[in-house]
Order: C-alpha cells, then structure tokens, then sequence
C-alpha cells in the first residue's frame, strides 16, 4: 500500500518545494531589480579617479530624505591632504551622519562638499570609494575566515600584508589565541568574537586598503584603554600621507590630532586644537573634566 501511494506523497513533497523556491526566487529577484538611490549619473567625470584627500565642506547643511529638519546646519572646515581631524560630540550630534557624507552613504547637496576641489558628486562612485577606508561604529563581519574577513574589498594580500594590519589593529595576539589562528571561523557577524576584536578585526581591514582617506568613526568604543593606546601609537605611523577623520565621545582618542571640532545639535560649536580648546572653558573642556573625573573614579 506504502509502495503504491508514495509517488503521491513525492509528488506533494516536490509541489512544496517548488513553491517555496519560488517563493525565495521572487524575493531574491526583487532584490536585484533595486536600484541604487546614489549612483553615478550624466554629471559623473570619468576622467575624476585619483585623490589627495583634500576635503571642504562649505556651508553644509542636511537632512535626511524625505525629512524637513536639517541634521547638520552651517558646517564649514577644511580638511588639508593628510590632516588628522577629530570629532567630538555627545550621542546625536550628527557626527556618524557628517562622516556618512564622505563615502556618499548619503549625499550633500550640490557644491556643500568638494573633494580635492571638486564636488564629490562628480567622482566616480566605483572609484572615490575605492580611496576610503570606513571603520563605522555598527562593525560588520562576514561569516567567514578571520584572513577573509581581513582581506575583503582588497584585490590581493599578502601575508606581511595581512600580519602587518593585524599588529596595527593589535590582533595578533588574539590571533595566536585562535584554534585555527587566521583561518578560524568568526560566525555570522563576528558571532564568535568580542565587541572589540571585531572593531580590531574592522580596523586591521580598512588599513589594509591602503586609503587615502581613513575614517574611524567610534571605531575605538569597545576596546580597553590600554589596548586603545597601543593602536593610536600604531595608527600614527599609518596616519602619515593620508587624510585621517577621528570620531568619538573619549578625549583621549582625540588629543592628538591636527585639529579638533565639537560638534553640538548639528552644528560646530567649538574648533582648535587640543590645549586651545581646553583653554576656551567650554563643552570641550566639561567633556574633558568628566571624563578625567570618571576615569578616578574607576581606579578608585
């Protein structure tokens, strides 16, 4: 009885599956159907694919689509090739946003933001990402190989290559700690690493690319203090030649740098470097004055 009514039960079993593949197949087939909302258009120059890493912006002000209220208002700064700017602010003050400009995650209004002199919007899409290194504050990994996860988005690289953007990023004695060192497994969005081996696993990646401009945005919030020093020392080095943008809430982070903005309510409250802006008296040196009263309170 079995024997005669299973080509009845296989035919339902193959029916079921079909309809779910076609089901998965409608919704992949969407996906590819998406068209990009920035990508490039009849204003693109071809011709635009080499970078310094001069940046301005000049009197920026944005809003996200389809919103009214503009998120960053009135900013004006000049960036010079291989400057290390920071950027400071509370949670909210549009500092992920500003950075997000740059890579043309989204896009500032026409003549507002001027790559080496000409409006970003004119580069090649393919191409001014290609000289930008962003390490953003959600990391993202693959499940994948450490190695792999390292050396996405770089065409080829070598094995110094690799052990040498893992000591920047101070990986490597995490790496030794691994089962299978650079061919472990990190699992679904770096499920089997903690939040600061993966913002060390995102850094080492964005090094690797050689950029000419590097953005960390936050990129150093889930590490230790101690850990957070030794890769500052390093990324000195790789600082030198190249534009780097230094985002976070830690003064520490940020001292260093060539120039120093505040950022308040979307707005640039405070510009200078670090001894100027502590002598101002204002938000950069409450910020300041906190966080060295919170840092004795944990040693006590």
């Amino acid at each position: 009885m079995l024997f005669r009514s299973w080509p009845i039960i296989a035919l339902g079993w193959v029916l079921n599956l079909w309809q779910e593949g076609l089901g998965s197949a409608e919704r992949i087939l969407n996906i590819f159907k998406e068209k990009p909302d920035i990508a490039d258009t009849a204003d693109t120059d071809p011709s635009l694919t080499e970078i310094t890493g001069t940046i301005t912006f000049r009197g920026l002000n944005f809003a996200y689509p389809g919103a009214t209220t503009p998120v960053l208002r009135r900013i004006d700064l000049h960036i010079d090739a291989g400057m290390t700017l920071a950027v400071v602010g509370h949670t909210g003050s549009g500092k992920s946003t500003w950075m997000h400009l740059i890579p043309r995650l989204y896009d500032a209004p026409a003549g507002t933001l001027l790559l080496d002199g000409h409006d970003i919007r004119h580069y090649p899409l393919a191409a001014l990402r290609r000289h930008i290194g962003f390490v953003t504050q959600e990391t993202f990994l693959f499940s994948d190989l450490i190695r792999e996860n390292l050396a996405f988005g770089v065409d080829a690289a070598g094995e110094g290559e690799l052990q040498a953007a893992a000591e920047t990023a101070q990986l490597t004695k995490d790496l030794d700690q691994f089962p299978q060192g650079w061919d472990t497994m990190v699992g679904e969005r770096g499920l089997t690493l903690s939040g600061g081996q993966k913002q060390r696993v995102a850094i080492a990646r964005a090094v690797l690319r050689n950029p000419r401009i590097l953005i960390l945005d936050d990129a150093l919030s889930a590490v230790d203090t101690y850990t957070e020093e030794e890769i500052l020392q390093r990324l000195r080095q790789v600082r030198q030649g190249r534009t780097t943008i230094i985002v976070s809430h830690r003064i520490s982070t940020v001292r260093d740098a060539d120039w120093i903005v505040v950022l308040k309510n979307g707005e640039i409250a405070e510009q200078g470097r670090h001894e100027e802006l502590l002598a101002q008296k204002g938000l950069y040196h409450t910020l300041n004055e906190r966080q060295l009263l919170e840092q004795s309170l944990e040693e006590i």
